[in-house]
């Protein structure tokens, strides 16, 4: 009987386990469904590398929520209606999301189950540029006050003061643009912009006539060479844009006039890989085909901050942006040389310099950067600090996680299209305003500020330069800096001190 019992238990346990499995297998195939019909994201926090909360408003309720995996795989979440503040209230009372903060000493080597940090789109006052806040977007009468008369800009000084704090009404981008790219100078008055246009307008035509003439020869070397790229370019650039959306949009065809006269204009340049990027907003603003050709070209001769990456101009711009970083964050430069030459290369930014951030913000804080960049005021590599300004806010994770190079590129590219571009333009000008106080500079930064009229130091106080590094081309440093030399220890008079690279006091 005991025997006949135990088989009826044995058999009724296998029965009601089999259905708890059955039951189980269902209940995972129904979440699996529902996941490939609503789109739902599963991940096992704890197992995760890193959780970050970017707020993007003032009120802090918008933003994204950024989770990264061990490897390196990135999940954003955008909460474009609120909600992020309350999802922020329960990670923080989560036991593994103790906010993590960089410390100024070495990290330690114990691994915590995952990094979390809370970024509010707010700067300390000690952070900010005093003159924050204090001027208002460039509107029709502001500009218009800014004229005399005769049309002239009285003072241009101010007038890119104006501009670089408070941007560029759109509404009159389109006439004041033309000024910050040098098609038209300040000085001019209405009717001589007027007779320029006309002229421009006819040497445009000469030029695309030249394009049009060519022998079938040099038709199908440009074709090769030029146009093949242009024409698929054009048709994928700002398609989103109103201006350009849709098939057969003449506007697209505008663009692809521009950017093959353009390359006949500048054979030594030609034509590369997102100018399409550039001409797209000049020609949606400026409008008119013959005025959007003449900015462009002015864009390419006079912006610092449009180079091909095989170009000496990119490679002195990396170098002045080292130095900025060795200056204003070198816990981040010092993770940098740790990585070596591949480090110190920094793949990361090279398309914000050469796209001018278009494929890292949404196009109206992208275009804000330009204008603030095209200002001129009191530097012309105002980008370079922009640049800064991204790793100071985004950059920790790639110290507080020892990135590699590959991690770094990937980290940043994920970012694109999800940081907030007016906190990294305040952050920018405050780190300009920082650099402006320093009682010395290193001499390897000495050109940052040459070509930019009034200057940085308009004040009337120039900083000493001090020698920072080696000049293998000549015995002393060309900028007249002066190395600073340590007291000589005991046995070692007569030799020269060591020269210091870490001498500038600067707050982050």
């Amino acid at each position: 009987t005991s025997s006949a019992s135990s088989l009826d238990t044995s058999a009724q346990f296998q029965e009601n386990n089999g259905q708890t499995q059955s039951t189980r297998w269902d209940e995972q195939q129904k979440v699996l469904a529902l996941e490939q019909v609503c789109g739902v994201f599963r991940v096992d926090l704890g197992q995760m590398r890193s959780l970050r909360l970017f707020f993007s408003d003032e009120a802090c309720t918008c933003g994204q929520l950024v989770v990264a995996s061990r490897e390196s795989q990135y999940k954003i979440f955008h909460f474009h209606h609120g909600g992020l503040d309350k999802l922020s209230e329960v990670f923080q009372q989560w036991k593994y999301c103790t906010e993590t903060h960089l410390k100024d000493q070495q990290l330690s080597d114990e691994k915590t189950c995952m990094q979390f940090s809370i970024r509010r789109p707010k700067l300390p006052s000690t952070e900010t540029h005093p003159e924050e806040n204090t001027y208002k977007r460039l509107d029709v009468s502001a500009w218009l006050h800014h004229l005399n008369g005769a049309g002239q800009v009285e003072e241009e000084y101010k007038l890119q003061k104006a501009i670089f704090f408070g941007g560029i009404d759109i509404s009159i981008r389109g006439e004041v643009w033309p000024f910050l790219l040098h098609y038209y100078s300040y000085e001019s008055t209405s009717e001589e912009r007027e007779a320029l246009r006309l002229q421009k307008r006819k040497e445009y035509l000469e030029i695309q006539e030249k394009r049009l003439s060519m022998t079938p020869d040099e038709q199908k070397d440009f074709w090769r060479k030029v146009q093949f790229t242009v024409d698929k370019d054009v048709v994928r650039t700002d398609r989103s844009n109103q201006f350009f959306r849709g098939e057969d949009n003449p506007n697209v065809e505008t663009m692809r006039r521009i950017l093959l006269n353009y390359a006949v204009f500048n054979p030594t340049i030609g034509y590369s890989q997102g100018m399409s990027d550039l001409v797209a907003p000049l020609l949606a603003e400026v409008l008119d085909e013959s005025d959007t050709f003449w900015c462009f070209v002015g864009l390419m001769q006079n912006t610092i901050f449009i180079s091909s990456p095989r170009d000496e101009d990119m490679e002195k711009q990396l170098m002045y942006l080292r130095e900025l970083l060795r200056l204003m964050h070198p816990r981040f430069y010092q993770h940098l040389s740790s990585l070596g030459e591949d480090g110190l290369q920094m793949l990361f930014c090279h398309r914000w310099i050469l796209l001018c951030f278009k494929r890292e913000f949404p196009d109206a804080e992208a275009l804000r950067m330009w204008e603030a960049c095209w200002a001129h005021y009191q530097t012309d590599y105002f980008h370079l600090f922009i640049c800064v300004a991204i790793v100071v806010i985004y950059g920790d994770d790639v110290i507080e996680q020892q990135l590699a190079t590959d991690q770094m590129l990937l980290h940043f590219a994920n970012l694109a299209m999800h940081m907030n571009g007016e906190l990294v333009l305040r952050k920018a000008r405050s780190l300009l305003y920082q650099f402006h106080l320093l009682p010395r500079i290193p001499c390897s930064l000495h050109d940052l500020c040459k070509l930019c009229g009034t200057g940085m130091w308009d004040s009337g106080f120039i900083p000493a330069v001090e020698c920072s590094g080696h000049h293998p081309e000549s015995e002393s440093c060309p900028y007249g800096g002066l190395a600073e030399v340590s007291s000589p220890k005991p046995g070692s008079e007569g030799k020269r001190g060591l020269k210091t690279r870490d001498v500038f006091a600067f707050r982050k």
